[in-house]
């Protein structure tokens, strides 16, 4: 098990690319923006639903 020896963890792990400050906080707006999108979607999609189930008296 030479793989999982101290030294070829920590050698593994300097291999390890953590992201810029940039690059985290372009990724973070576009996560919230996705988000937002598909929490419009779908109250869009509920109020849809809702109406067409009113219009013909399930509700």
């Amino acid at each position: 098990m030479k793989w999982f020896s101290l030294s070829a963890i920590w050698k593994e792990i300097s291999k390890i690319r953590w992201p810029k400050k940039a690059d985290l906080f372009s990724n973070s707006v576009q996560v919230i923006i996705f988000t937002g999108f598909f929490v419009l979607f779908f109250a869009l999609c509920l109020a849809v639903i809702s109406a067409l189930l009113n219009a013909i008296g399930v509700l």
